[in-house]
């Protein structure tokens, strides 16, 4: 397809590469001639460099025979003025990146009708999401949903505390008597998708998939308890602390933020009125002492700056039992942070990225099965999607999972069948009108066709 991205930045890069390696034709625009030169050079794209709100760069951009633009630029009012444009001059289908909570809710549903919006993306509110999903695990590292969050996929470091270290896969299910199913473990940073041989080890990644109660079930079986939390500390007040604060304290969960900026401060008063507002510096230790670093169940640094963040759960973690969570912008740093004990890592381009694949996948793919969801982990080596099978005819249905004959690096997690899940096994069928959960380390997958060898 031929695909236009409005803004070069870190979400507009991260979705030129992903999309020109699933073979994409892909242009950029960005009013910067350096941002534009720094992004078709690493990728195989075309550059435009101008303000992506102008007809006249568009139609350089080639919008009338685009079939799809995407508006990520930092700037809401920009990137839905550059859909509005596309939808007028080239009747392409649109997406647009909108971080601004003024924007929700009854107001991003008139944006979508009254501009012609396919999709709204909004990456703050999608890492605040997936922090208050991980704060439901005290071992969680990433977690992810699917199936209507009817079925969860955690990630967890084994350490001294799990009973399951030196255990074969085989004997997995029956040893801690939980319907889960490992889907892939990470060692010395290679990926595997285990057989029933595989011996867990100390220190290895592990990610399990089950439904929420057999999750919790595992933990405790594991004599890890569940982490009620009752209070938090967020250091940066930005728009992902506001929509993650608002999230807990829905669930009852005392909220402090320290934000530096005492003008940010007033508003963020103004909009939260049930948080704790600290004026102050989050990197000065005094301070966060003060203001009960040691009790807090969980800590966020959410700040704009890579660098304090990750300075911040470093320190944290050194000194408190806190559950830390760490904000992180730029991609290039993952190779090191996945050395150091961080904690729960957010990249919020990636989760932008991923749903934005996920509709362009289904773009080129409208027939056989439906993606409903899309996740990448480990730096993009591992997919694991959601389908939901809608032709009858297809090869996998009506077939036991032990006759098919699946491409390596392939595994089925799970099948939800009229809403009941099934952790998959050799007996498992997919039948039509299911939601089957893949996970694999090939790229590109947009039909549960490709799955077959």
């Amino acid at each position: 397809m031929n695909i236009i991205i409005a803004g070069g930045g870190n979400v507009g890069s991260t979705l030129a590469s992903d999309l020109t390696n699933e073979g994409h034709n892909i242009t950029v625009i960005d009013i910067k001639p350096d941002i534009v030169e720094n992004v078709t050079a690493e990728n195989d794209a075309m550059g435009v460099i101008g303000n992506c709100t102008s007809l006249h760069v568009l139609e350089d951009a080639g919008v009338e025979g685009a079939d799809l633009l995407i508006a990520v630029t930092g700037n809401d009012e920009i990137n839905l003025l550059s859909c509005l444009m596309a939808r007028k001059a080239g009747g392409v289908k649109t997406i647009a990146r909108i971080s601004n909570p003024m924007y929700q809710g009854q107001q991003i549903a008139f944006l979508k009708d009254e501009l012609g919006l396919s999709m709204v993306v909004n990456p703050q509110r999608a890492a605040a999401r997936e922090m208050s999903r991980i704060l439901k695990y005290p071992k969680a590292l990433k977690v992810e949903s699917f199936a209507k969050s009817r079925v969860e996929l955690v990630t967890v470091r084994l350490d001294g505390s799990f009973d399951l270290i030196g255990k074969k896969l085989a004997d997995f299910r029956s040893s801690i008597k939980c319907d889960l199913l490992i889907t892939v473990v990470q060692r010395d940073g290679e990926l595997i998708i285990p057989k029933g041989d595989f011996v867990l080890q100390e220190k290895d990644e592990v990610t399990l998939v089950g439904t929420s109660d057999e999750i919790a079930g595992f933990f405790k079986k594991e004599h890890i308890a569940s982490l009620h939390t009752t209070d938090m500390m967020i250091i940066g007040g930005g728009n992902t602390a506001v929509y993650l604060a608002r999230e807990m304290l829905a669930l009852g969960v005392k909220v402090k933020i320290v934000e530096r900026d005492r003008g940010r401060c007033e508003k963020l008063t103004d909009e939260l009125p049930d948080a704790m507002i600290i004026h102050g510096d989050g990197t000065d230790k005094e301070l966060l002492m003060e203001e009960g670093l040691m009790d807090v169940h969980a800590f966020v640094s959410a700040t704009d700056f890579d660098e304090e963040n990750i300075m911040l759960s470093l320190y944290v973690q050194s000194q408190s039992k806190a559950k830390c969570i760490t904000k992180v912008h730029r991609v290039s740093y993952e190779n090191i942070l996945s050395r150091l004990e961080l904690g729960s890592i957010i990249y919020p381009k990636y989760i932008t990225a991923e749903h934005i694949i996920q509709y362009v996948r289904d773009m080129r793919n409208s027939y056989g099965s439906k993606i409903e969801t899309l996740h990448k982990m480990y730096d993009g080596r591992l997919e694991v999607l959601e389908f939901f099978i809608k032709d009858g005819s297809s090869p996998i249905v009506g077939t036991p999972l032990m006759q098919m004959k699946l491409k390596d690096g392939v595994i089925i997690v799970s099948i939800t069948h009229v809403g009941r899940v099934e952790i998959a096994n050799g007996h498992s069928v997919i039948r039509k009108d299911d939601t089957v959960i893949i996970a694999t380390t090939r790229r590109g997958i947009t039909d549960v066709k490709d799955l077959l060898k």
